[in-house]
């Protein structure tokens, strides 16, 4: 019974994932069409757009393009942190042997691919974006693994997903401790009451996880003013919502179906048309062969499959694990190259990695590009023969 509903959650959240990286796909090339067009400077106005509310003590408001990146990502964020903590409890991360080629393949995936962006930036004010190439994202990637139905072993799938998790994992914990501005104790003491807070919740047995995102707003207020990227107020929120291992569908899995359609449909394909939106000039495609552009690329076409395979390898070679059921070297290949999907995590640590404008735009070329190339060319290395 427990196989069962663990097999019903990842099929719901794979086919969130598939539709949603599609739509992705459609706000990206909308986006781009319309910043390429008269209606450009319409746009641009609207992000610039100021939203909210401001007294002498409340300070809420913010353009449009901040609402958009620093509060409905802070959600994008709760759900990643929700399907963090479900697979640490009862799925591919919950034990050693479940989790450790998934864990050890996201880290090699991350940490090669920030050696070869420094490779070419180091010593230069680009060497700031050296996160940019470690993530992954997971919507593009399980979308297009999807595409291959029962061309590749559903163990394959499994993979994909559990590494993609820990992938994020790993580019939160980068944001929040290398990209986070200086920071403000006071406020981020009374975020930690309000944590607080929600922790004797789960202990008293508080079972509704509507009512902690109550708490969850006032968190995600005082992170955002304490010099801590806001966003990851919602992975905080989420590793205090309750779960279990039984089969009985806990308050985290609820909380969890409930934000993957909005997340999928509409949080993360509106930051897509939000952060997309580049008006390409030629320096700007010249500069796909500069330090910044040829770091980004070849992080991400090279590093993360050569970070995923050789670790693979080690952990085969050393017995600390054993390739997925059914699986080929090739199929880890192509895994390898649908991990070089970077979007939309790359390009929210683009933004915060430079102030320059050009500089971002010039990255979030190159993010596209080479995610678009990681995608297409690890599609057909894993639709070849079996």
């Amino acid at each position: 019974m427990k196989q069962l509903i663990n097999l019903q959650v990842f099929n719901f959240f794979f086919k969130s994932n598939n539709i949603g990286g599609i739509l992705l796909l459609i706000c990206v090339i909308l986006s781009l069409l319309i910043a390429n067009s008269p209606l450009a400077g319409s746009l641009e106005q609207l992000l610039a757009y100021n939203i909210g509310y401001e007294s002498s003590t409340i300070h809420l408001r913010y353009p449009l393009l901040l609402w958009i990146n620093d509060g409905l990502m802070a959600i994008f964020f709760l759900l990643v942190g929700l399907e963090i903590k479900r697979e640490v409890v009862e799925g591919e991360l919950s034990s050693p042997k479940k989790a450790s080629l998934p864990i050890l393949c996201a880290i090699g995936g991350a940490v090669i691919p920030a050696i070869i962006f420094l490779g070419f930036n180091a010593g230069q004010t680009t060497s700031a974006g050296w996160g940019i190439p470690m993530a992954t994202d997971i919507a593009f990637a399980l979308a297009v693994i999807h595409l291959l139905g029962n061309r590749i072993p559903s163990s394959l799938k499994i993979f994909l997903a559990a590494l993609a998790i820990v992938d994020d994992l790993i580019a939160i914990l980068v944001i929040a401790i290398f990209y986070s501005s200086g920071i403000e104790v006071s406020y981020l003491l009374y975020a930690g009451i309000g944590l607080g807070l929600l922790i004797l919740m789960n202990r008293f047995g508080v079972l509704n996880p509507y009512l902690y995102l109550i708490p969850g707003v006032f968190i995600w207020y005082f992170v955002h003013h304490s010099g801590i990227h806001a966003t990851i107020a919602g992975v905080l929120v989420a590793m205090t919502i309750p779960t279990n291992d039984t089969a009985a569908e806990s308050p985290l899995e609820r909380l969890e179906h409930a934000l993957l359609k909005p997340v999928n449909f509409l949080i993360i394909p509106l930051f897509a048309f939000a952060n997309t939106n580049i008006t390409i000039e030629a320096p700007m495609v010249t500069g796909l062969l500069s330090s910044l552009g040829l770091g980004i690329s070849m992080g991400l076409l090279l590093g993360k499959p050569i970070g995923i395979i050789l670790t693979t390898y080690l952990c085969t070679k050393f017995g600390i694990s054993s390739l997925p059921e059914n699986a080929t070297w090739r199929h880890i290949l192509g895994v390898g190259l649908l991990a070089g999907i970077g979007f939309t995590m790359s390009i929210f640590i683009a933004m915060l990695s430079f102030n320059d404008p050009f500089v971002i735009a010039e990255a979030k070329l190159s993010i596209l590009l080479s995610s678009l190339a990681a995608g297409v060319i690890g599609y057909f290395i894993l639709k070849g023969r079996k």
